[in-house]
C-alpha cells in the first residue's frame, strides 16, 4: 500500500491511496465467489461458477466494481489506521484505476479530527458568586403561592374589568376590514395581564364590564408565526361575557398551615428564605464550575472543522424531533408554530453545539492526558441507570448497545464525566467546590445539549403572543 495526502484547503484532505495489481487480483477473486452464489447457472453448482462464465452472464464490469468495493472497505480502513487519521465527515470515495492486471488506485476525501493541544486545566479558578435574597424575593414567591391558592368569584353587577381578572368574551378579528383565519372566537377565556395574547390586546379592556363592547387595535409581531397576518395592523371588535375576580386568601398562620407544613407564617416565610438561598448556592457553585471547564476548553488550541459543529446541531435537533414526537408534534408543526424555518432552527443550536464539540474535545484529551479508565462496573451502572431511565431490561438495553457499537459512547460519556471531575477536584481552591450534582450522573443517553422547548399550543393561535414577542 502507498499513501500520499494533500490539504484541499484549511480542515479537507485527499488521501492516494495505491494498492497493487497482487491485492485486487485478489479481490477480484472474492468478488467472483461473492456474485456465483447470487447466480444459477446450468451445470454448475453455486460458488462454483468460473470467472470466464461468470463474466459472459453477469459482464465483466460488474465482477470488477464488486471487486473494487470490496478491496476499498478493506484499504480504506486500513489506510486510515495506518495514518491515525479519523474522518470527521463523510468519506468521498473515488476510484482512479481499477483494471484487472494493474495497481488499484483510489481517493479519499473527507475531514479528518482536527489537531488538538491541551492547555492548562488544573490549578484553574473562578469566583463564586452566591446571589443574596431579597425579602422582595421572599414576598414574591409568597405571593405567588397565595395566587394559586386564590379563589375566583363573579364579579359584582357593574363591576370593571381589573389587573389579575379571568373573563370570558367573543371577538371578531379584521385587517384592513377583511376577516383572517382565527381571527374570531366566542367565549374565549382569557386571563387579564398574563400576556397570552399579542402586543397590549389585554390592557385594552380594563375598565369594561359585562356586556359593553370595546375595539381593540394592536399590531402582529413581524416574526408571527402565521406569515399571512405578521407585521399588520389588525382590529378586533371584542364583546365582555363574563368577569371573575381573584379572591386572595389572608396572609397569615391559617393560610401558612394549610399550604406548608409550618404553624405560623413566620416559619413558612424563613422556609422560603431557606429554599431560595440554598436554590441560590446551588446555582453559584453550577456557575462556578461550568466557569472552570470553559477557562480549560479557552486553553485549549484547535481549528474546529464547521462540520464537527453541522453535525453536532444535526444531533440536536434530532433529539428536538424525538422529544416533540413524544408530545404529539412534529418538527415541522413546531417549526410553523414557532415562526421558524430549519435555517434558523439550525442558527439558533448553532452557538450552543459548538460549545458542546469544543467542551467533549477537551475532556476526552483529558482523559486520554491523565489515562481516566472505564471499569466494568461503571459502564454496567450506567447500563442499570439507562434501563431504569426507559423502563427496559438492562441485559435488552447492553444487547442494543453492543449490536449497534453504542457502548464506545457510553464509556465515552463516562470518561467525560470523569474528565470534569477530575479538572474540579485539581481546581484551585477546590474545597470551595461542592459534591457533583444530579447533572453529572445522568446516564449516558440522557439529552445534555440544550433544548427548544415546544410552544404551547393553547387557543386562539392566531392572535397569542408569540413566543419572541412574549420574552421581548
Amino acid at each position: 500500500m502507498k499513501l500520499t495526502q494533500k490539504k484541499i484547503d484549511d480542515y479537507n484532505i485527499e488521501l492516494t491511496v495505491t494498492e497493487d495489481a497482487a491485492e485486487f487480483s485478489k479481490a477480484i477473486k472474492e468478488a467472483v465467489k461473492r456474485l456465483a452464489n447470487n447466480v444459477s447457472i446450468p451445470g454448475f453448482r453455486k460458488g462454483k461458477v468460473p470467472q470466464n462464465i461468470l463474466e459472459h452472464r453477469v459482464g465483466k464490469e460488474t465482477i470488477i466494481n464488486e471487486a473494487s468495493d470490496i478491496l476499498l472497505q478493506k484499504s480504506s480502513r486500513e489506510a486510515l489506521r495506518t495514518l491515525n487519521l479519523f474522518p470527521v465527515s463523510e468519506n468521498k470515495a473515488d476510484v482512479v484505476t481499477n483494471e484487472e492486471g494493474k495497481d488499484f488506485v483510489y481517493t479519499l476525501t473527507f475531514t479528518p479530527f482536527p489537531q488538538v493541544k491541551l492547555g492548562e486545566y488544573k490549578n484553574l479558578d473562578a469566583e463564586k458568586i452566591v446571589e443574596s435574597v431579597t425579602d422582595e424575593q421572599v414576598d414574591k414567591q409568597l405571593e405567588q403561592t397565595r395566587a394559586h391558592h386564590a379563589n375566583l368569584i363573579d364579579a359584582a353587577e357593574g363591576d370593571s374589568i381589573v389587573d389579575g381578572d379571568f373573563i370570558t368574551l367573543d371577538y371578531v378579528g379584521t385587517i384592513e376590514g377583511e376577516k383572517f383565519a382565527g381571527g374570531e372566537a366566542k367565549d374565549q377565556p382569557l386571563e387579564i395581564g398574563a400576556h397570552k395574547f399579542i402586543g397590549n390586546f389585554e390592557e385594552q379592556l380594563i375598565g369594561a364590564k359585562v356586556g359593553e363592547e370595546r375595539t381593540v387595535k394592536v399590531t402582529f409581531p413581524e416574526n408571527y408565526h402565521s406569515k399571512d397576518v405578521a407585521g399588520k395592523d389588525a382590529v378586533f371588535e371584542c364583546k365582555i361575557n363574563s368577569i371573575k375576580h381573584r379572591e386572595l386568601p389572608e396572609l397569615d398562620d391559617a393560610f401558612a398551615k394549610k399550604v406548608s407544613k409550618f404553624e405560623t407564617l413566620a416559619e413558612y416565610k424563613a422556609d422560603i428564605r431557606k429554599n431560595m438561598e440554598e436554590a441560590a448556592e446551588r446555582r453559584a457553585v453550577e456557575a462556578q464550575r461550568e466557569a472552570i471547564i470553559d477557562k480549560a476548553v479557552e486553553n485549549m488550541t484547535i481549528d474546529l472543522p464547521p462540520v464537527m459543529v453541522d453535525n453536532r446541531v444535526n444531533q440536536m435537533i434530532n433529539d428536538l424531533s424525538a422529544q416533540l414526537q413524544t408530545q404529539g408534534m412534529s418538527i415541522e408543526q413546531y417549526m410553523a408554530f414557532s415562526g421558524l424555518d430549519m435555517d434558523n432552527l439550525r442558527e439558533q443550536y448553532r452557538e450552543s453545539a459548538r460549545k458542546n464539540v469544543l467542551t467533549d474535545i477537551m475532556l476526552e484529551q483529558v482523559a486520554t492526558a491523565e489515562k481516566i479508565p472505564v471499569a466494568e462496573e461503571e459502564l454496567n451502572f450506567e447500563i442499570e441507570m439507562m434501563a431504569q431511565m426507559y423502563r427496559t431490561p438492562a441485559k435488552q438495553i447492553a444487547k442494543y448497545l453492543s449490536e449497534n457499537g453504542q457502548l464506545i459512547n457510553v464509556a465515552n460519556t463516562i470518561r467525560r464525566r470523569k474528565a470534569v471531575k477530575f479538572i474540579l477536584d485539581n481546581m484551585a481552591g477546590a474545597d470551595k467546590v461542592a459534591e457533583p450534582t444530579s447533572t453529572e450522573t445522568k446516564p449516558a443517553e440522557a439529552p445534555v445539549e440544550p433544548k427548544a422547548e415546544p410552544a404551547a399550543k393553547s387557543k386562539p393561535a392566531e392572535i397569542e403572543a408569540s413566543k419572541e414577542t412574549k420574552e421581548n
